[in-house]
């Protein structure tokens, strides 16, 4: 059956070529997630990208779905996704985009800049007094895959004197990382870390870990990070320590819903600085690179017959 590849991934023309001369056999289509029709997701074999979830149900011949994104829930639920199709992700892509938000939120929220800037739209000339530094601190990284390691390197380039990660798993050691252990420890974890961050995804096991006991053994001065998803982090209970002065500050990408309501007590924390699912996506060249050549070579795995990179288990 000759393959037909439907491919919504945002390319440049030279990467079409690369994507054709991999599959010269197979009918390549291209599109985009708002104009992919109906006809053309009937049509695929294999789809790449970012298509709506609700537009899966015609995709009736799908062998292999590659995800532009490492978030693949929308897609799992029992008949989103057509029955016996594998998917992929470009887990890892936007690694580099992700941790370099963490480190800047982290950097401005030690530096009280989002007071500062509270003050400059007041017109007040205050001094908001002690800051905070990253050397000599113990960082906690609650997810250590390819996120939680692209953070806990730069944070050991910039001076922390411990960075500890906690897995489901323990394997290999892992760059930037003094210890790692697993989520049994977590707990023992929490009262010894300066920062904790949260790049954890979203499954029955991470809903509200992070709940108002655990937020409770952190340090009173500590930071609190989420960036992985919302649901693993209890945002009442998180927004009642603060409004009582834990924490030096928080920071958080993800929340749950999003958009985040309007009446969330979150928005009037001062020391809480909150972006909206801004830190990953495409807003990086080399993430929008990254997952061009991910799906690439995994198109030259799926040609040969050998095993996909970031398949997930449904």
């Amino acid at each position: 059956m000759q393959e037909v590849i439907l491919n919504l991934l945002p390319l440049k023309g030279e990467e079409r070529a690369a994507f054709e001369a991999a599959a010269p056999e197979a009918v390549h289509i291209y599109s985009r997630r708002s104009t992919v029709t109906p006809e053309q997701l009937a049509r695929a074999t294999v789809l790449l990208g970012w298509p709506r979830a609700r537009d899966m149900q015609y995709a009736k011949s799908l062998k292999w779905f590659q995800c532009m994104f490492a978030g693949v829930d929308e897609y799992l639920p029992q008949g989103v996704t057509p029955e016996g199709a594998v998917i992929t992700t470009s887990s890892g892509s936007n690694a580099l985009s992700v941790a370099e938000n963490m480190l800047s939120t982290l950097l401005a929220l030690y530096r009280k800049l989002p007071l500062y800037r509270d003050d400059q739209r007041a017109h007040l000339w205050h001094d908001e007094g002690a800051a905070k530094t990253i050397t000599g601190a113990v960082i906690l990284v609650v997810g250590a895959g390819h996120l939680g390691t692209e953070f806990a390197w730069r944070c050991k380039a910039l001076g922390a004197a411990r960075v500890m990660g906690v897995k489901r798993t323990i394997g290999r050691p892992l760059p930037g990382f003094d210890q790692l252990h697993t989520m049994e420890e977590l707990d023992d974890l929490l009262p010894q870390a300066d920062v904790v961050a949260l790049t954890l995804p979203h499954s029955p096991e991470t809903v509200h870990l992070m709940n108002a006991e655990r937020i409770a053994r952190m340090k009173d001065d500590a930071v609190l990070i989420s960036t992985g998803r919302g649901t693993v982090l209890d945002q009442d209970a998180l927004a009642e320590a603060m409004k009582n002065g834990k924490l030096w500050g928080g920071a958080l990408d993800v929340t749950e819903p999003e958009p985040l309501p309007a009446d969330s007590p979150l928005w009037d924390i001062p020391n809480l600085l909150l972006t909206p699912h801004v830190a990953g996506g495409m807003r990086l060249e080399i993430t929008r690179k990254n997952c061009i050549d991910m799906a690439l070579a995994n198109l030259k795995r799926y040609l040969a017959g050998q095993p996909l990179e970031n398949q997930v288990k449904r």
